[in-house]
C-alpha cells in the first residue's frame, strides 16, 4: 500500500515544469516567475530554497527544467532567451548558478540529463538545432541540426546509451550520437506537430507520442517503426508520460480546453482509466514518484498538486453501458452491453479515498478492468424527410463568403443563407453583426432651412459635373435630377428617365426621415464644392437631441438662391405637406414661411455602448451549442475586430475543429479557405506542412531524397519501365495491384494487345 494523500500548494505565478530528484523526495517546479525547490512530505510540501536570488533576468524565465538522475545536486533549466542554465545546489553561495550556456538563438524548449552519465546534457530549441554539452568541459559536444524551424521534445533513451529521440513538426528522429550529421531513422507520427515523447520505462520497444492533432500514439521501433495503438483525445496534448510499473497506463494533459491529467490504458483508448479534476486550469507538468499510485503536477493556476490514484475519478464508473451515435447521413447506431453491472456491484467498486476517513472508506479496488461484450445494431434513415441530415452545414460552408467583401455584403450574403435553409437564428446573428460593424456612423455634411413658399435653385458644378447625396452610405445621382413638389403634394422625381414616385414611396420616404434614415432619393441636395467645408459624426440614436447641441442655419426669405448653395432647382410649395412632416420629424421646425433643419455637431462622439462584448458571447454560445462553424465563420469574418477580445487557444480550437469537420465531409478546399484567413499561427501553418512526397527503393527500401529514380543507398536504379527497362524520368504509370509500371505511351501500347503484366508476374493489370 502506498503512503501519501492528495495536497497542494499555492505559488506566486503561472508553473511551467516539474522535475524530481532522483529518489523522488524534492522537486523542482519553475515559471515565469517561480523557481523553487520542494521537500515532499508526508503531509505537505516544504520550501528548501529559491533560485530566483540576486538580479532578475529572463535566464530565470523557465520553460523546462530537469533534475540530474546521477549526480542529485545538479540541475539544468531551459529559458525563453536560449540560454541554458546549470545549477549546483551544492554551492555555499546565496546563488546556485554554475554556468550559463547562450549557444542557442532562440527559446530552449527542453532539457534532459543523460541516464547514467551525469555531465551529459541535450537541449532542443525553436532554432532547429539540438545541442549535446559536456558539462565538465561547460562547452558544446555536438550540434545535431533537423533542419527545420523548431524542436519541441528531446529526450534520451533509457535502454541504449546513444540513442536519443527528438520531435520536430510532424516528425519524430531516432539520433545516433555518435553521428551528428544524420538521424538514424525518422517517421512521420501525427497530423500536426508533435508536442511530446516519452521512452517506455520497461519495454524497450515502445515509445509515445502526442501532438495537436488530439492523439496519443504508441509506436512500436524495434525495426520499421509500426503503429501499435492510438487514443483519441479532446484537446491538443501537451505532456505525455508513462506511469511506472504499469506497462499499459500512460498519463496526459492538454495543451487548451480540458484542465484534467488523465491516465489511459492503451488497451481501452476511448475512455481514460483515470482522471485527475484538482487543477483551474490547464496542466503544464506531470511527474510520477517512483511509485504508480502517486505523482506530481503543476499548471499555470500557480498550483503544484500530489496526486493519489485512490482520490481518482474512474470515469468508466459512470459511463452508461447503452451507446447511441448518428452518422452524417442520419443513420442511428444502438450499442448494449450483454451483461450490465448492477447498482450493487457498482457500489462495490467505489476506490478508496484518503479525502474521508479511514474507517469510512471501502475496500481498496482492482486497477483492472474487465472487458465488456456489446452487440451493436445499426438502424438506416430511410425517410423522406431527413430530419438528421448535415445538409445545411454543406451548404453553408460552401456558400459562405468570409472575405473579399465589404462587411456589410458578406452579412447579408451570409444571412441570406441561412435565412435559405430555415436557420432564421443563424440569419439574426448575421443580421447583428452588420447593424453593430457595418453601420456604426455616417457622414452629415450640411444642414439648413428652406422657405416654403419659394423655389430655391440648387444648381450643378459646371466644374465636377455631379452631384453627391448625403446618406448612410455615399450615392451618386445624375446631373439633370431634381424634385419637384405637385399641388397634391406627391413628390415627382423628374430626372432624363422620368420616373415617377408613387404616393406610397412618397409616404415611405416621410417614414425614413422620422426613423432617422434618408431615402436613397433624399430630398436635399448639396453642392460639390459644400460637402468638404464641414463633416459631422450622425448617430441615429441621436436624432431626439440635434437641437441641443447643434447649430441653426435659417435662410432669408427671399426670392433668389442662398448665397452659400449651388446645385439643382428643388421647391417646396405645399404648407401642409411642411407640416406633416413636422408632425414625424420632431427636429423639422415648420411655420407658414420658412421650415428649419437643425443639426448638431457629433464629430468627436464616440458610440457610447460598445457591442463587442455581445458578439464574444454570442461565438461562445454557438460553440457551446456544438455550432463551431458558425463561430469559426464569425471570428473570420470579424477579423481583427475581435480576436484581440478571444483567447488565441480558444481561436485554435474553434478553428482546428472545423477544419476537422470540414475534412470529415471531404470539403478539402473550403477548409483550406478556412485555414488562409486564420492568421493563426497554429493553424496557418497546416496547408504549409506534408506537402513533400518522397518515394522509396523497390529493392531496399530507403527513401529517395536526392531524386526519384536512384537510390543514394544500394546505387540501383528505380523506376524502370517494365517494356523498355530505361528508368523513367517523366510522368510513370503503375499497375496499383503488381506495382509494375513504365512509360505511358509503352504501357498503351502493351495493353492494347495484351492483358498480363510485362513483367510475367501474371498480374491481369488494367489500363484506363
Amino acid at each position: 500500500m502506498s503512503v501519501g494523500r492528495t495536497m497542494l500548494c499555492t505559488q506566486e505565478g503561472p508553473l511551467n515544469t516539474i522535475s524530481n530528484n532522483k529518489d523522488a523526495t524534492q522537486c523542482a517546479v519553475a515559471g515565469r516567475n517561480v523557481f523553487k525547490i520542494f521537500s515532499i512530505e508526508d503531509e505537505e510540501f516544504v520550501e528548501r530554497m529559491s533560485l530566483r536570488v540576486g538580479k532578475v533576468n529572463l535566464n530565470l524565465s523557465c520553460t523546462d527544467v530537469a533534475w540530474n538522475p546521477v549526480e542529485d545536486h545538479i540541475l539544468a533549466s531551459a529559458a525563453t532567451n536560449g540560454a541554458l542554465v546549470t545549477w549546483n545546489l551544492n554551492k555555499c553561495s546565496k546563488s546556485k548558478q554554475d554556468h550559463i550556456f547562450t549557444d542557442h538563438k532562440r527559446t530552449v524548449n527542453k532539457v534532459s540529463f543523460h541516464p547514467t552519465e551525469a555531465h551529459l546534457l541535450l537541449s532542443g530549441s525553436l532554432d532547429g538545432t539540438i545541442m549535446l554539452f559536456d558539462l565538465r568541459k561547460k562547452e558544446v559536444s555536438s550540434v545535431f541540426r533537423t533542419g527545420t524551424d523548431c524542436v519541441r521534445d528531446v529526450s534520451f533513451s533509457p535502454h541504449h546509451y546513444f540513442t536519443f529521440m527528438a520531435t520536430h513538426d510532424n516528425i519524430v528522429d531516432l539520433w545516433d550520437l555518435r553521428r551528428t550529421d544524420k538521424y538514424e531513422r525518422q517517421f512521420t507520427a501525427h497530423n500536426g506537430p508533435v508536442f511530446s515523447c516519452d521512452w517506455h520505462p520497461e519495454d524497450k520497444r515502445w515509445i509515445a507520442t502526442g501532438g495537436r492533432d488530439k492523439t496519443i500514439k504508441v509506436w512500436d521501433i524495434q525495426y520499421r517503426p509500426y503503429l501499435e495503438h492510438t487514443i483519441q483525445t479532446i484537446a491538443s496534448i501537451a505532456r505525455i508520460k508513462w506511469r511506472p510499473q504499469r506497462k499499459y497506463h500512460i498519463a496526459s494533459c492538454s495543451q487548451v480546453v480540458d484542465f484534467s491529467i488523465n491516465v489511459w490504458d492503451v488497451r481501452r483508448p476511448f475512455i481514460p482509466f483515470a482522471a485527475f479534476n484538482e487543477h483551474k486550469d490547464v496542466t503544464t507538468g506531470i511527474a510520477w514518484r517512483h511509485d504508480p499510485h502517486i505523482f506530481l503536477s503543476v499548471s499555470k493556476d500557480s498550483t503544484l498538486y500530489q496526486h493519489v490514484f485512490r482520490d481518482a475519478v474512474r470515469p468508466a464508473d459512470t459511463v452508461s453501458p447503452i451507446g447511441l451515435a448518428l452518422n452524417i447521413h442520419g443513420d442511428v447506431s444502438h450499442a448494449i452491453s450483454d451483461k450490465l453491472e448492477s447498482t450493487e456491484t457498482a457500489k462495490a467498486g467505489n476506490y478508496q479515498s484518503t479525502k474521508v476517513p479511514s474507517f469510512f472508506r471501502p475496500p481498496s479496488r482492482s486497477e483492472l478492468f474487465k472487458s465488456a461484450n456489446s452487440q451493436v445494431q445499426v438502424y438506416q434513415n430511410c425517410g423522406s424527410k431527413n430530419n438528421l441530415s448535415m445538409d445545411w452545414f454543406v451548404i453553408s460552408a460552401k456558400k459562405y463568403q468570409l472575405s473579399g467583401k465589404p462587411l456589410k455584403d458578406l452579412c447579408e450574403h451570409n444571412a441570406a443563407i441561412s435565412e435559405h435553409l430555415k436557420r432564421y437564428d443563424v440569419a439574426q446573428s448575421w443580421h447583428m453583426l452588420k447593424s453593430l460593424y457595418a453601420n456604426d456612423t455616417v457622414q452629415i455634411q450640411r444642414t439648413y432651412t428652406m422657405d416654403s413658399t419659394t423655389d430655391y435653385s440648387l444648381r450643378n458644378n459646371q466644374d465636377k459635373g455631379k452631384q453627391r447625396l448625403e446618406n448612410h452610405i455615399d450615392y451618386e445621382v445624375e446631373k439633370s435630377t431634381k424634385q419637384v413638389v405637385d399641388n397634391s403634394g406627391a413628390s415627382v422625381i423628374q430626372s432624363d428617365s422620368e420616373t415617377d414616385m408613387s404616393d406610397y414611396e412618397h409616404e415611405k420616404q416621410l417614414s425614413n426621415i422620422a426613423s432617422g434614415l434618408v431615402s436613397a432619393h433624399g430630398d436635399f441636395f448639396f453642392g460639390d464644392g459644400e460637402d468638404d467645408q464641414m463633416g459631422y459624426d450622425y448617430e441615429t440614436s441621436s436624432l431626439t437631441d440635434l437641437d441641443k447641441h447643434g447649430q441653426d442655419w435659417t435662410l432669408p426669405n427671399r426670392s433668389g438662391p442662398p448665397a452659400n448653395m449651388n446645385g439643382s432647382t428643388s421647391s417646396l410649395n405645399d404648407a401642409t405637406e411642411m407640416s406633416d412632416i413636422a408632425q414625424v420629424f420632431p427636429t423639422v421646425e415648420t411655420n407658414k414661411e420658412t421650415v428649419l433643419l437643425t443639426t448638431n455637431d457629433l464629430a468627436d462622439q464616440k458610440r457610447q455602448w460598445d457591442g463587442t462584448q455581445v458578439v464574444v458571447d454570442v461565438l461562445h454560445h454557438y460553440a457551446e451549442k456544438g455550432d463551431v462553424q458558425m463561430s469559426a465563420s464569425l471570428l473570420l469574418v470579424l477579423g481583427e475586430r475581435i480576436r484581440s477580445h478571444i483567447d488565441e487557444h480558444t481561436q485554435e480550437h474553434w478553428l482546428m475543429s472545423y477544419v476537422d469537420l470540414l475534412g470529415r465531409f471531404q470539403l478539402w478546399s473550403c477548409a483550406n479557405d478556412v485555414i488562409k484567413l486564420s492568421n493563426h499561427a497554429a493553424v496557418s501553418i497546416l496547408n504549409q506542412q506534408s506537402t513533400v512526397l518522397h518515394t522509396t527503393c523497390d529493392k531496399c527500401g530507403k527513401t529517395l531524397l536526392r531524386s526519384g529514380w536512384l537510390c543514394d543507398k544500394c546505387k540501383s536504379l528505380t523506376n524502370s519501365c517494365c517494356v523498355c527497362h530505361h528508368t523513367v524520368r517523366g510522368m510513370y504509370v503503375w499497375c496499383q495491384g503488381c506495382s509494375h509500371g513504365g512509360h505511358l505511351q509503352h504501357l498503351q501500347e502493351w495493353f492494347s494487345k495484351e492483358t498480363k503484366c510485362p513483367t510475367g508476374c501474371g498480374h491481369f493489370c488494367e489500363l484506363n
